[in-house]
């Protein structure tokens, strides 16, 4: 039997191109032709941590799916020990997103896997994409035949958002939570806690139920109380 793995998923609203925040000159073009099957060019994603490219990757699938064509996104780490299982399941897909080549680098079973399913891919006509923290050529992958496979795809590189990015990204998300979220409180949010993007969205993921349960504004006061009840 095929193992179940996390091929479906509900693409949530807060992860589409028009929510990113911070993307390289054109590179949103390029990722919608690609979801719409307008560019025969795969596109590689290349990034640290907190650059948006598992937001990205969803953003593909969802505006694949809206277009009408069948698409998957797979995180990798969740297929570790079953690559060649999860890969070959993929078959029949019109886009497949794979985040997070990393685990792979070095697994020789797996490397293998994931060349055979990109000859397989481009043989049968499917949009790929894939994403890792760093480019092919300094990702330390064994087989030298899939860096060269990766390395023919179109790169992406994605940085790290400024203090201005992560404002935009707070009033994005808060807009389209209908919250009202006070600059001073974004100020605030930004010199007080954990200013990694991720931690952030998080938090204002909290911040929004607390706002609800207490029918108040997200004020500065009110980010205070609420944090100490974290703390």
């Amino acid at each position: 039997m095929t193992p179940q793995l996390p091929l479906a998923l509900r693409y949530s609203p807060d992860q589409r191109f028009d929510s990113y925040i911070g993307a390289p000159a054109g590179a949103l073009e390029q990722l919608r032709a690609l979801a719409l099957g307008q560019q025969s060019d795969w596109l590689y994603l290349a990034g640290g941590a907190r650059t948006g490219k598992t937001h990205l990757a969803l953003a593909l699938c969802a505006e694949a799916d809206q277009a009408g064509r069948r698409a998957t996104y797979l995180p990798l780490a969740a297929a570790a020990g079953r690559m060649h299982d999860a890969l070959t399941a993929l078959h029949g897909q019109d886009v497949v997103a794979l985040d997070g080549l990393d685990v792979i680098a070095g697994q020789r079973e797996d490397e293998v896997a994931l060349f055979d399913f990109h000859n397989r891919a481009r043989a049968a006509g499917t949009t790929v994409l894939y994403t890792a923290r760093e480019v092919p050529a300094e990702l330390g992958l064994g087989l030298p035949d899939l860096r060269s496979r990766l390395s023919q795809c179109a790169q992406l590189l994605l940085s790290p958002l400024d203090d201005a990015g992560r404002r935009d990204v707070l009033r994005e998300r808060a807009q389209r939570r209908g919250l009202v979220l006070e600059e001073a409180a974004i100020e605030w949010l930004l010199t007080r806690t954990d200013r990694d993007l991720g931690s952030l969205v998080t938090l204002l993921d909290q911040l929004d139920r607390a706002s609800l349960a207490a029918q108040r504004r997200i004020t500065v006061p009110f980010l205070r109380s609420v944090l100490e009840t974290r703390g």
